[in-house]
Order: C-alpha cells, then structure tokens, then sequence
C-alpha cells in the first residue's frame, strides 16, 4: 500500500484541503503534498495522530496504515518495563498474523478495553460482500467498464439505487483523483453518510495501465457505495488489503467465495 496516495484518499473525501490540512497539524503544505506523493516518508506517530484527529479517524487505524510505533506504546512501554518481556517473547516464537489475531481475541475476551463496547461498530470489508458482487477476470479495456459493471451489481443490491447514476458518480469521483492505493489496487467509490454500505470486488484479467502512485497497473478493485457512520474508516481498511500478496492471493482465486474467504483471513490477521 502507498500510504500517500491513501493519505490523499482519506483528505479528499473527508472535504479537507491540502492547505487546510497542513494548517491543522502544523506543517507546510509543500511537506504534505511530498507526503502525498510519495517523495517523503510517512509523518511522525505524533503528527499521524494529528492527522487522524483532523479527518474524524481512529489514530491507531492511520499509524497501521503508515507502520509506525504509537507513542502510546512506547510511554507503556516507560511505564512497564516488564511489557517489554511479553514483545520479545512474540519476536522470538515469530508469531505469524494469525497467531496474534488469536492473542489478540484472547486479550479482548479477558480484558476488554474501555469504552470499545460505546464506539460503533464499523463493518469490515468481507462483511459487505457477497459471492454475487464478486467478479473475477474481467476483462475490459477501460477501468469505466469495471465501474459499470461493479455499479450494476450493486445497484441491484440496494433499493433505489441506479446503475447508471451510480456509475456516473463513481466515474466523476475517480476523475477528482484517482483512487488507486498501490500494489495494483484501487478503492472506487460514491459515499453517502445516509446509506449503509455495500461493496463489490473486481480482479481484472488483464492489468490496466492507468496512471497508479507506484506505478503498477491495476489489478483488483474494491468498489464501495454508502459508508454509514464511518465511510472514511470503510477505505482505510480497503487500503490495508493492498499488498501484493493479497493482490496475487485474490487474481488467482476462481469461485467468488475463495476470493470472499481471502479477505475475510487477511481482516481476521489485522484483529
């Protein structure tokens, strides 16, 4: 994933300029816009927290997307010498994404964190999908006609919805600036507060060659329509299936539900 392009993603829908961005967390905007674009690196966990708190987002859920350590825990850490027995205990057994996840559960179960019960529960991705709205190998020429396709399939899942206008809107959208995320992937879209969400999944046959922050052409497609309360956070977690394993995991795969099963276990690895 470029966490650039995703950073400009999240500031574009969330109706925040880059120079009113820049303001909020105290840079210049040229330092933002190289941020953006990839030419620097990702922006401190203190800065990142600034950033999170200007687009209404979770601040853990932006410092995973920039793979950075939280200042929380590094102050547990000051705190808790002792913690950092239980860090290096995981290092050196090697726990793999799915190990964790299982320790994680086991946190939330024995000791669950305060005040998660008041936050809303937001969806995560296979939750909006459906084999019906999983479309694998496309072949098409113009990122358009995977719009297209991906808007009929959706409309037909959500009363008053209509393809054509649905498909307009997300074509106008990609048009504003393109959603592509990196490693092939790319998060069309029309949010809408008022609707719940829905998404539709596209592997393409073919890779399209459309301008992407790094380069590659694209491969898969994560459409998604509404957003509920938290449409914002609907994209970040669109933006951490960018990696090239998951990408390569998702074109091979030949029954919608294989590609459903996919992305349910790389969600279940983020806990």
């Amino acid at each position: 994933m470029h966490f650039g392009a995703t950073l400009r993603l999240l500031r574009v829908d969330a109706g925040v300029s880059l120079r009113a961005l820049a303001q909020k967390i105290g840079v210049s905007s040229a330092y933002l816009s190289r941020v953006e674009n990839g030419h620097d690196q990702a922006p401190t966990p203190d800065r990142l927290i600034a950033i999170a708190r200007a687009l209404d987002l979770p601040p853990t859920l932006l410092i995973d997307l920039a793979q950075r350590v939280s200042p929380f825990v590094a102050r547990y850490l000051e705190d808790v010498p002792s913690a950092s027995f239980l860090f290096l205990e995981i290092a050196r057994r090697k726990l793999n994404a799915a190990q964790l996840a299982r320790v994680h559960a086991f946190l939330d179960a024995e000791f669950p964190a305060w005040g998660a019960s008041a936050a809303p529960a937001v969806p995560r991705l296979h939750e909006l999908l459906v084999p019906e709205r999983v479309i694998l190998k496309l072949s098409c020429s113009y990122l358009g006609d995977a719009i297209d396709l991906a808007a009929t399939r959706l409309a037909g899942a959500a009363p008053g919805l209509h393809a054509a206008t649905l498909a307009a809107e997300i074509r106008e959208r990609e048009r504003e600036s393109p959603t592509g995320v990196g490693h092939g992937v790319a998060v069309p879209h029309a949010l809408d507060p008022a609707l719940e969400p829905i998404a539709a999944l596209v592997t393409l046959a073919r890779p399209l060659h459309v301008p992407t922050p790094d380069d590659v052409p694209l491969q898969v497609l994560f459409v998604i329509v509404g957003g509920g309360q938290a449409p914002l956070e609907l994209l970040a977690r669109a933006a951490r299936l960018a990696t090239p394993g998951t990408v390569a995991e998702l074109c091979q795969a030949t029954t919608p539900e294989a590609a459903l099963a996919r992305v349910r276990n790389v969600e279940s690895e983020f806990g």
